[in-house]
């Protein structure tokens, strides 16, 4: 068949667009100072705890967690598995990896629930949203890192932004999903009492929402730690440069362990972030 109409060109126009935002580079250096200070903070602090210490913390604040469920065997594969990846020499790759991922959630969060938030206020917005949420959720994690390392260089802060935009949409979807199930005779109740708006969101439907939410954030969590690997390529550090390097060796024993430690790592804030959820469902 005759071929009717011209090839769009829509890689020239995204081209053209990156082309012209990387001509930004105040506001893209702040923002890289901004995320490497909660990168180095995280570090820092993690850097100072001693190895045993992180471990008895973890194991204290799952403790606390599954207060009112089964801990031990939790516990036991929390000891073994850091253990573990201590003494495979993981140590400080692994809380490298926990910087990127803690600090790709906290940015998922702050600017996730406040649009969660938005989307259940606005039918509009909720229109809006939900294509851009499903695109930035179904678009090849790999297609990321091209403007990322366009807009900020190599390193940790592309690789922490490659892993909010990946790992957010759960997190909003969540806190709209939830704020929208909260019972309307609640929500008039606190009408009648002449709650504001403000008042309604913050002491009526947060706090149901909260189980929700909390589903949310852990699957963002997850998404996040998904895109170690990913952002090892573009320089971010922490094991998923260890199993990276592996591949290019094809060292199929050093990827298997380092493997392995992300797996503990990801069970490890899987099972706390979901122990915290059931501690406030049952307060």
């Amino acid at each position: 068949m005759p071929i009717l109409m011209g090839q769009l060109p829509l890689a020239d126009w995204i081209n053209a667009l990156v082309k012209w935002l990387t001509q930004f580079t105040g506001f893209f250096n702040a923002i890289t100072n901004f995320i490497g200070a909660i990168v180095n903070a995280f570090q820092w602090v993690f850097d100072l705890i001693p190895q045993w210490l992180f471990i008895v913390l973890i194991l204290a604040l799952t403790f606390w967690a599954t207060r009112r469920g089964k801990k031990w065997s939790l516990l036991t594969f929390e000891l073994l598995g850091l253990l573990l990846i201590w003494n495979l020499g993981y140590w400080r790759d692994m809380t490298q990896t926990l910087t990127l991922v803690l600090t790709s959630s906290l940015i998922a969060l702050v600017i996730g629930i406040p649009l969660g938030i938005w989307m259940a206020k606005s039918d509009i917005v909720e229109l809006i949203m939900k294509p851009v949420l499903d695109l930035m959720q179904t678009m090849p994690a790999f297609v990321y890192l091209i403007p990322a390392v366009a807009f900020f260089g190599i390193g940790m802060v592309p690789g922490v932004l490659a892993s909010v935009i990946f790992a957010m949409p759960p997190t909003v979807r969540m806190t709209n999903l939830g704020i929208r199930q909260v019972p309307a005779d609640l929500i008039e109740a606190a009408d009648s009492y002449g709650s504001t708006s403000w008042q309604k969101l913050i002491k009526v439907q947060l706090p149901l929402a909260k189980s929700t939410l909390m589903a949310g954030v852990n699957q963002s969590m997850m998404l996040s730690l998904s895109m170690v690997v990913i952002a090892s390529m573009i320089g971010a550090l922490g094991l998923g440069t260890q199993v990276y390097f592996a591949v290019g060796r094809n060292d199929a024993g050093s990827g298997f362990t380092a493997g392995i430690a992300i797996v503990i790592l990801a069970i490890i804030l899987d099972r706390i972030t979901q122990a915290l959820n059931k501690g406030q469902q049952h307060s």
